[in-house]
């Protein structure tokens, strides 16, 4: 007798391998048999007749650590059919806190944090507070910038040995407590401030824990081959693996440099060097509106960088920098706003019809922007190819992560024009990549998607459709999953996912989200 029993299914195991037809048996959280299982009874049975039955999905690349707490149903993210969330990414992950600099994390982080309550201190009190009742499994990094901050708040220097000394205390006590690895957002403050030597230095300390190391690494756009050199350096010389973060090549000009970023990365493994990395299906990314800024400017935080853009002198200098093409590569004609809840009908408009709506260049139009959304501003931006996205796609060793929120459409959960990844990136490769354009076989397209991921992560009991293991699955109908989330309407679930079992229950069933909260923190 089973507790739960899939029949009729074709089952993609995560291996790679073509689909079979068999039944699935599910006692508790684990898969109990897998066969014809005709004249067995279960408590609960799902007819999968002509559907695939798949391992849960793993999201490579979350941002869910910032609304889980907010959101514990995770909405966009389960009706995809993910069932486990790496969290913490970008070097900015919600503790450790320090109290004399946490609302410098939290001022910084604001146009992630929707409504967190901020009364932890430590890594494990966080996710003590984080595994009450969630509906997905997630992995949680802990975040270099987050880190840094604690130590020496947005200080744009190096390291003295004591502070070195104590980030690693806080990295080692935040590996014990349960985290799986390191992240840093090389592109952000205060990560940017940091040389190469010192995230090797942290990167040893996660390595002696059996820990990972996942970057944003320093640069996408004209910088991309030195900054994936130096992600090698950092895999080679602290032995640790590395994950690329959310790969791209960014700025038309820069399109011709993803072949041999890749050849980069597929060099590095067939030396040895454990180096991969995930991507999401989208020739646009998303992330704040200070991003466009020289570095220096956000030395301090974000109170210094207001201060900064008050002073005339000094904001010249900024603009100057700018149109000389400091921070994100990219031309404003390619910039929406996403998320600006001091006008929210500039929401969904480009920084150039921003501009022009208010009288300004579109360099100051940003600036004021930023004041005025005290940093907190959101935006996304066309800088990638879709010839590229296909080109990842095509990598052995790419796996997919959303870069995204789990989100809702509703209240707080809803607001803005937030990139659709948080709602199609998944069933977006099923149905664009896999049906539509074969860029990559649907057997294939879930081994990245689940084993993949799960043996970079060292995830021995997840990714697969087999006995023993748990049973985190997926039920959708290939001839019709596809991404409904646009940039004009980017809270629209899905089409095609039948079932979703998180720890053999289900919680989603027929295009209709159960009151079920079977999730985890997976602790390291």
């Amino acid at each position: 007798m089973f507790d739960l029993l899939i029949r009729g299914g074709h089952v993609l195991d995560g291996s790679g391998s073509p689909a079979f037809r068999a039944d699935v048996g599910i006692v508790g959280a684990r898969i109990d048999a897998l066969g014809d299982l005709t004249v067995a009874g279960a408590g609960e049975t799902l007819d999968a007749t002509g559907l695939c039955v798949a391992p849960g999905l793993i999201d490579m690349h979350s941002h869910s650590d910032f609304t889980l707490p907010v959101n514990p149903r995770a909405e966009s993210k389960i009706r995809q059919g993910i069932t486990t969330e790496v969290i913490g990414n970008c070097g900015f992950s919600p503790a450790p806190l320090a109290p004399a600099t946490k609302h410098q994390l939290r001022e910084y982080t604001a146009f992630l944090d929707l409504g967190l309550a901020w009364d932890w201190t430590s890594f494990g009190a966080y996710l003590d507070r984080l595994d009450h009742r969630i509906a997905v499994n997630v992995i949680p990094l802990v975040g270099h910038g987050t880190v840094r901050i604690a130590t020496m708040g947005f200080s744009n220097a190096a390291p003295s040995a004591d502070e070195l000394e104590l980030m690693n205390r806080l990295i080692a006590q935040a590996m014990d407590e349960g985290a799986w690895g390191l992240s840093t957002g090389l592109i952000y403050p205060p990560g940017v401030f940091a040389q190469t030597d010192e995230i090797v230095a942290l990167s040893r300390e996660v390595a002696a824990h059996d820990g990972l190391y996942f970057s944003h690494i320093r640069g996408e756009s004209h910088t991309l081959l030195v900054a994936i050199g130096e992600a090698v350096t950092i895999a080679r010389d602290a032995d640790i693996s590395v994950e690329v973060s959310h790969f791209k090549a960014a700025g038309q000009a820069n399109w011709d440099k993803a072949p041999r970023a890749i050849d980069m990365i597929a060099d590095a493994r067939a030396a040895g060097l454990r180096v991969a990395a995930d991507m999401y299906p989208y020739a646009a990314g998303s992330t704040t509106l200070t991003a466009l800024l020289p570095d220096w400017a956000l030395a301090g935080g974000v109170p210094s960088l207001i201060a900064r853009l008050r002073d005339a002198k000094i904001r010249n200098r900024i603009a100057d920098d700018m149109r000389a093409g400091a921070g994100v590569a990219t031309n404003y004609d390619d910039v929406f706003l996403a998320l600006f809840p001091p006008q929210v009908e500039y929401e969904g408009q480009t920084i150039v019809q921003v501009a022009e709506a208010r009288g300004q260049h579109p360099v100051n139009a940003i600036l004021e922007l930023v004041i005025e959304s005290n940093a907190a501003a959101e935006m996304i931006s066309f800088m990638m190819s879709e010839e590229n996205v296909r080109l990842g796609l095509q990598q052995p060793w790419m796996t997919v992560g959303s870069d995204g929120l789990a989100l809702a459409p509703r209240g707080i959960l809803g607001q803005g024009k937030r990139h659709p990844r948080s709602y199609g990136t998944f069933p977006r490769v099923l149905g664009e990549y896999v049906r539509e354009n074969k860029v990559i076989t649907l057997p294939e397209a879930i081994r990245r998607m689940t084993s993949q991921s799960a043996d970079m992560l060292g995830l021995r009991d997840r990714g697969r459709v087999q006995t023993g293991l748990a049973a985190d699955i997926f039920v959708f109908n290939a001839d019709t999953i596809a991404d409904r989330a646009t940039y004009g309407e980017p809270y629209q679930f899905p089409s095609g996912i039948e079932y979703v079992i998180v720890n053999g229950q289900v919680t989603v069933a027929r295009d209709k989200q159960r009151d079920v909260m079977a999730g985890k923190v997976m602790r390291k």
